[in-house]
């Protein structure tokens, strides 16, 4: 998926109440931007980093730029926009590009099921069991090359994985998908010393049947696209 305008280079002053940071634009121009994500940004907030955002000129939007990416000494890219993935992931059904998932023809975001809860995406097929696909968006690296999740303590998260373990239980199938918005990882693991609930919850579900699928992203300020499977290390 291309980003709907063309991003802008600037440089992080601060990153406040969750969901606000303060910008500076090439020009010299500070402004305030949209950070979408409501997570603790581990690593990807620290004042005076590259980042990119993306302009609007939605009247009915009260802030004209959203953050959208981290951009590492290095080269590489973090996505931190927690909209993107489903967007991708999206797509990616739709093509029949996600491995394991390609003849599923019918793809439903957004569907209501179990406590009150909705599932990222509903899968169907003729002649194929219902799949039922929670995603979650992995921004969290603290060693090189390894994604992790999560970045901050998620009892939604562990909500979802006993949502997922009760359509398994039921016959169907049940998928946990790890987008990792990152170029630099080839493997992901889940951050148990920082939500040992999570991990817990993660370790009964997949006892019950749920799957696990981790891919990979490539990003850069002109969009991002789903990537190849990378290696799960647990």
């Amino acid at each position: 998926m291309r980003f709907q305008t063309e991003l802008v280079p600037a440089t992080l002053i601060r990153r406040y109440k969750r969901f606000l940071a303060d910008c500076r634009l090439e020009d010299g121009r500070e402004v305030v931007a949209h950070c979408a994500n409501p997570g603790s940004m581990m690593g990807l907030a620290e004042p005076g980093m590259r980042i990119w955002l993306e302009p609007n000129d939605d009247p009915k939007k009260k802030l004209k730029f959203g953050w959208r990416l981290v951009e590492h000494a290095d080269g590489h890219f973090t996505g931190v926009d927690t909209s993107v993935p489903n967007k991708a992931l999206r797509a990616a059904f739709e093509a029949g590009a996600v491995p394991g998932f390609e003849r599923y023809a019918t793809v439903r975001p957004e569907q209501k099921y179990g406590a009150s809860s909705r599932i990222d995406f509903l899968l169907q097929g003729n002649g194929l069991p219902d799949a039922y696909v929670e995603v979650k968006s992995v921004t969290l690296s603290r060693q090189v090359g390894l994604a992790e999740f999560p970045d901050s303590v998620t009892a939604r998260g562990a909500k979802h994985l006993a949502e997922l373990a009760r359509m398994a239980q039921a016959g169907h199938r049940a998928l946990m998908l790890y987008l990792v918005q990152r170029t630099d990882c080839d493997r992901f693991t889940l951050a148990a010393d920082i939500d040992p609930a999570y991990a817990a919850a993660y370790a009964a579900a997949t006892g019950t049947g749920v799957e696990t699928l981790c891919l990979g992203t490539h990003i850069c300020p002109r969009g991002v696209q789903v990537g190849a499977p990378l290696a799960v290390v647990l």
